[in-house]
């Protein structure tokens, strides 16, 4: 099946997203579970945006509230703290790259637009932890991930039981998509969520079918950085799992991965420099 180009919104103009784009993390969170990725004052923000830029990242995406597996919950309030002591350092240094808020609150979303002209807001839950959500995307009209998962962070691992894994997965985008499209919602992304509420055995089944979501012909997102699905399965810990998320990602721009979620932005970047040679047509061997 052909793929068509897709392109979103954001802040009123279109990011094409064919080739493939990188969506560099900045974690703001003191409990990340790759510590490198963390950033713990004001010069260490600004560098962290200029890396990722400098590495060819074409949004940046700030989590306040860490997702991994049995992670503390975070209020509400300490979550905004955060964002709002970041937002503005990063939006001074961005160069105008879109940035996305990973948020499951429809307050922590509203307050990113609208006080930080926020443009994208990527929610683990797909409205799931806050019934707000999809109304609340519907009205700021920016552009919004939805990610499979059940449960929460807290019990996310406990919730690993499918009649038939993918067929679920379908039909619960399917019905989260009808109803973001009858609200008006007009740029939905979709996340597998590797990680989220899946064994490792199902994280790599997901990985073998995952072409198998572009018949939803939606932008597709993936965020496998670095994640237990690799270190677990090769040995060693996060930070020797570079070379497991390359190997990933890779696969997932063969099979229509549009956005990757990454920290390490260099690497993914020449990725989707590779895959796009070897499709170059115009290439000439000689």
């Amino acid at each position: 099946m052909k793929q068509r180009p897709h392109t979103i919104n954001v802040g009123g103009k279109l990011l094409s997203l064919s080739p493939a784009v990188v969506m560099g993390i900045i974690n703001i969170t003191p409990d990340s579970f790759y510590a490198k990725s963390k950033v713990n004052d004001e010069e260490s923000l600004r560098q962290r945006v200029l890396q990722i830029i400098n590495d060819g990242g074409k949004i940046i995406d700030v989590g306040a509230y860490s997702s991994r597996p049995g992670a503390k919950n975070v209020s509400q309030e300490e979550e905004m703290t955060r964002l709002r002591h970041s937002l503005k350092i990063i939006q001074e240094a961005s160069c105008d790259l879109p940035i996305s808020v990973d948020t499951f609150r429809s307050d922590v979303a509203k307050m990113c637009v609208e006080e930080y002209g926020v443009n994208i807001i990527n929610d683990i839950s797909a409205g799931q932890l806050d019934n707000n959500m999809f109304e609340t995307v519907a009205r700021l009209q920016v552009p919004y991930v939805i990610m499979h998962m059940r449960g929460n962070p807290q019990t996310m691992q406990e919730n690993t039981q499918y009649q038939d894994l993918i067929a679920d997965m379908f039909l619960y985008f399917s019905q989260k998509i009808n109803r973001l499209q009858d609200l008006g919602v007009n740029d939905i992304i979709i996340d597998p969520g590797f990680g989220f509420s899946k064994t490792l055995d199902q994280n790599y089944k997901l990985l073998q079918r995952l072409e198998d979501f572009r018949e939803f012909d939606l932008p597709i997102l993936i965020g496998v950085s670095r994640k237990s699905m690799i270190y677990k399965y090769l040995g060693g810990e996060p930070e020797d799992a570079l070379n497991g998320t390359s190997i990933i990602n890779t696969i997932a721009l063969l099979k229509g991965a549009n956005i990757l979620r990454v920290h390490d932005v260099k690497a993914c970047a020449d990725a989707i420099k590779i895959i796009e040679k070897m499709n170059d047509n115009t290439t000439r061997y000689d």
